[in-house]
């Protein structure tokens, strides 16, 4: 005997009935859901753009940088102004009395030479770069993390809607079987293989749902605490560079850790002239007065300090610094060139074997055909499920295919 098909008409009408009764408390049911949309505006954006601008405005970790960032701005701009003026003033009581009273009056001021206060300025200037340039660094590796992150939101949402169909179909199965054993058209081991079938799917669904709400968790801790209910189930077509030397030379100047290091080697060339320029004297020059009695005397102070021993070998540690500074940055280069090459190789071979799986995949897609022949009594129903299961496992190599594809993409343009 034929296996017992599902009649989809009747239960369509049963689903008709179920809401009919329940129309009235639906009603209810999307007014309250309307306004939980208006007032949780940010629950439901999907936009993958739209919800890194979210994260950009509501992650904690970069608002406490930019506070951070911004003090070290403030910070990096104190000690480059010349030293305080002092003020000395001395009241000494003289003994005998007849000789009187002294009192002495001096104010200073110490400079260093002129073009030191430049060198300075110049380095507090690059020293607030660097601070800038490692906020957008940490920056673009939280949208990046958050990215990763919505690549397995989607992966999981269309996993989910792939295995929900599944479980549906199994389930028609599972019940057709158990009508066909309660007609005694079917064995309890055929029973038992539609439902192993049917559990197996029903436990990979719960997986992918329970592995859905820890990447929902993860992107609402990057969102500041803020629940975004991310639905999107499809990927963007990646789209890769032409040219991959002309692209990385864009990524390369909008890389934020090669351009730190660029700034440290000017740095370290202001450092070298601003040491040549402390090696050179100091200058000490004020005002000074002296009373004693009816006797006064004023006049200017001068005082010139010649730095011979406190600074040496200064000039001599700023080159080495530099020197290191350039080898770095060669080296960070090499090793940055060689990954976005590797990224570019990888994402290159993932597009092409994406494109080619699908379809191929979908030429080979004969699930109608296995149905048919199941119903007909053609092929036995483990024949049916290792059948169903090899083309099952497609459609999961492609969705995983897809999600690896768009991360390396993603990786690739971080400094893009």
């Amino acid at each position: 005997m034929k296996p017992v098909p599902v009649k989809p008409k009747l239960r369509f009408n049963f689903m008709v009935v179920i809401m009919k009764k329940k129309m009235k408390g639906m009603k209810k049911l999307i007014l309250l859901f309307s306004l939980l949309i208006i007032g949780v505006p940010n629950i439901f954006a999907q936009s993958i753009e739209a919800v890194l601008n979210q994260v950009e405005e509501n992650n904690t970790t970069l608002a406490a940088l930019r506070k951070k960032t911004d003090a070290e701005k403030i910070g990096n701009k104190t000690g480059i102004y010349p030293d305080n003026p002092e003020f000395e003033f001395h009241y000494l009581w003289g003994t005998p009395s007849a000789i009187g009273n002294r009192q002495d009056l001096s104010i200073s001021q110490t400079f260093d030479f002129p073009t030191a206060y430049i060198y300075k300025n110049e380095i507090s200037e690059i020293n607030n770069n660097q601070a800038e340039l490692e906020y957008i660094k940490q920056k673009k590796t939280v949208l990046l993390e958050t990215r990763l992150v919505l690549y397995d939101l989607i992966y999981l949402n269309a996993l989910i809607e792939e295995l929900s169909t599944r479980n549906q179909h199994a389930k028609t199965i599972a019940d057709s079987y158990n009508a066909r054993f309660d007609a005694g058209d079917a064995n309890i081991l055929e029973l038992n293989k539609a439902k192993i079938n049917l559990l197996n799917i029903d436990k990979e669904l719960e997986t992918a749902r329970v592995e859905r709400m820890a990447s929902l968790s993860t992107l609402k801790t990057l969102n500041g605490g803020e629940f975004i209910n991310f639905t999107k189930s499809s990927f963007a077509p990646g789209t890769l560079p032409g040219s991959f030397e002309q692209w990385y030379s864009l990524a390369e100047n909008n890389n934020p850790i090669l351009n730190w290091l660029r700034e440290e080697i000017e740095k370290s060339n202001q450092q070298i002239k601003l040491e040549r320029a402390m090696s050179l004297p100091k200058l000490k020059g004020g005002y000074m007065s002296e009373k004693v009695m009816d006797e006064q005397f004023r006049g200017v102070a001068l005082e010139l300090t010649i730095p011979l021993w406190q600074d040496k070998n200064k000039v001599k540690y700023a080159k080495a610094k530099n020197e290191a500074a350039e080898i770095e940055l060669f080296n960070t280069k090499l090793r940055f060139y060689n990954h976005l090459e590797m990224l570019y190789i990888k994402a290159t071979g993932l597009q092409q074997n994406v494109s080619e799986y699908r379809s191929e995949l979908q030429q080979l897609d004969h699930t109608d055909l296995l149905i048919k022949a199941l119903n007909a009594g053609e092929i036995s129903l483990i024949d049916y499920i290792m059948e169903l299961t090899i083309f099952y496992n497609g459609m999961n190599n492609i969705l995983e295919l897809e999600r690896e594809l768009n991360k390396t993409v993603a990786r690739l343009n971080q400094f893009s």
